[in-house]
């Protein structure tokens, strides 16, 4: 399904990892089609509130939370770096969507990375 909202569909995902090689591209990709996804799970449930926004992104994050078990197995992780494009890329996502209160901690609460 093709974003409605022109901020995230031109946004530039996880551009800072890309940039690197020490991440698999392939792996980048997963993590850049996981923001996508959290993007149209706001655009199909438009949450309402904070609460609900949390909702959504802990789940993406969650899926992050496995994805860094396969950046490990390909001798990669996320470490620094990948950690703050991450999280900058979650913040874009709830500013684009209209939750500039959103608190960055909250929107990754569940990280294990």
């Amino acid at each position: 399904m093709p974003l409605t909202n022109q901020q995230a569909a031109g946004h530039a995902f996880l551009k800072g990892m890309y940039g690197d090689g020490y991440y698999p591209r392939r792996l980048v990709d997963k993590g850049r089609e996981i923001l996508l996804r959290l993007c149209e799970r706001i655009e199909a449930e438009r949450p309402s509130d904070l609460p609900s926004l949390y909702a959504l992104t802990r789940a993406a994050t969650d899926e992050f939370n496995e994805l860094a078990v396969e950046f490990l197995v390909a001798g990669s992780q996320m470490e620094t770096v990948a950690r703050e494009v991450i999280a900058e890329d979650f913040w874009f996502v709830a500013t684009a969507y209209g939750f500039a209160d959103a608190d960055i901690e909250e929107l990754i609460e569940t990280r294990d990375w």
